[in-house]
């Protein structure tokens, strides 16, 4: 079980959420008093969302990149979130953005590991596919600097699948050839 504690520190108008890595602290925006002014104090809530998603996407995409033996030198996500214009804003859409360079990656290899992570392993996105729609894209960065701008990488459809195994079910023996 993880736990994550989040106090408020008043005179600071923001929360702190603690981890299990304790001396890590997460600052969050709080909302200030009515006589009180000033920007931000730190990431909204729905942002924190958003980042827990790409870290942990990002995280599956580290780890079978260096299984498959890439020669990665960066890896950056960008999250998009569009919310719903009603309470309670839920996010509607949630699309990663991954950006990665390195020497002789091949995109095949980088497309797959992604929609693992975004269709099997990412625990933040499999919390919420049931309520936004998880998009991804890819951009491949060469050692020179070229770049292959942003593809859009396709990610398994549950309800496709679903179909193709429901009309497996019911016609589950190939079709003999008629000579």
């Amino acid at each position: 079980m993880k736990t994550v504690s989040v106090v408020l520190e008043p005179d600071a108008s923001r929360f702190v959420a603690l981890g299990t890595h304790r001396g890590q602290v997460v600052n969050i925006n709080a909302p200030k008093l009515t006589d009180e002014r000033g920007g931000p104090t730190g990431f909204s809530a729905s942002e924190l969302l958003l980042a827990s998603a790409g870290a942990c996407s990002a995280w599956d995409v580290l780890e079978m990149v260096r299984k498959r033996r890439q020669q990665l030198t960066s890896l950056d996500v960008t999250v998009e979130g569009e919310q719903s214009t009603e309470p309670p804003w839920a996010y509607e859409r949630v699309t990663l953005h991954f950006r990665l360079a390195g020497k002789g990656l091949r995109r095949g290899v980088l497309e797959h590991v992604i929609r693992l992570s975004c269709v099997r392993y990412c625990s933040v996105l499999a919390t919420i596919k049931g309520v936004a729609r998880i998009e991804a894209t890819l951009e491949v960065v060469a050692p020179d600097g070229a770049s292959s701008g942003r593809r859009r990488v396709t990610l398994a459809s549950e309800p496709a699948e679903r179909m193709g195994a429901l009309v497996h079910e019911l016609d589950p023996t190939p079709a003999e050839d008629e000579d």
